[in-house]
């Protein structure tokens, strides 16, 4: 019964990935519970699969012409060279207080998320700028270390902070299926030197993932920007009501 529910909560995930991006923190928890990892494997284990979710889902939405190469190599340099300092700060120290500050940056994320799409922001603007490259590499950079410390995973942070920043949803989400790759490997190889991975587990939950990344990218691209702003949105306050509930009740 455990492997059963955890392949449905691993689909979930997966489609969650393939949809919106994120999702994947519901992972960490499932695994803990329904294959008795300790939090910290769990995380790692968790980071390990979004490798994989993340190199499909790049593939599904670049075929599809949604990826902004211009936008997201930025992001994703950023979050190479912090993934793995992330990682090794977890190894460290207790990350429930990161936690509860997170979740309330997601929460307050998916509430502006609710806003009409204008496609103005403070970086939506077309070009190439100095201060608009910075400002994505500052992006990765954030999303990466938040990645490695906590387990999350890059999309959780990149999607509502793109979106707040003006870009048009499929643009934030298509980009976070890139830099989870890279905050997922950046944080895993910190990993192996500093934590555990459970890669029996891993790798057959990667692949009920990857049948998830599949629907949920279909999903995507099947819906309109002002559906996919509310399944950002309202998927956000509930992932970031997850974490915050968990860890207050880890405080406890």
């Amino acid at each position: 019964m455990s492997i059963l529910l955890l392949a449905l909560v691993s689909l979930i995930v997966g489609t969650l990935i393939g949809c919106v991006g994120v999702g994947g923190i519901l992972l960490i928890p499932a695994l803990a519970v329904f294959s008795g990892l300790t939090t910290h494997m769990s995380m790692a284990t968790a980071l390990f699969s979004f490798i994989f979710t993340g190199v499909v889902g790049t593939w599904l939405y670049q075929r599809k012409g949604s990826i902004d190469w211009g936008i997201t190599i930025p992001v994703c340099l950023g979050a190479v060279f912090f993934g793995y300092l992330g990682a090794m700060v977890n190894s460290h120290m207790n990350a429930v207080y990161l936690n509860i500050a997170l979740a309330c940056i997601i929460i307050f994320a998916g509430i502006y998320t609710y806003r009409p799409y204008t496609g103005k922001g403070l970086m939506a603007a077309e070009g190439g700028t100095r201060g608009k490259r910075l400002a994505l590499f500052t992006i990765g950079a954030a999303v990466g270390f938040g990645s490695g410390l906590t387990g999350v995973g890059g999309p959780v942070l990149s999607v509502p902070m793109m979106v707040i920043l003006g870009f048009a949803p499929l643009t934030a989400i298509a980009t976070s299926q890139v830099i989870q790759i890279v905050a997922a490997v950046s944080g895993t190889i910190g990993n192996l030197k500093f934590g555990g991975i459970d890669f029996t587990t891993g790798m057959w939950v990667t692949a009920v993932e990857l049948v998830g990344v599949a629907i949920g990218a279909y999903i995507a691209h099947c819906s309109g920007a002002k559906r996919l702003r509310t399944i950002v949105a309202v998927v956000c306050i509930v992932v970031g009501g997850f974490i915050l509930l968990k860890s207050l009740i880890a405080l406890a």
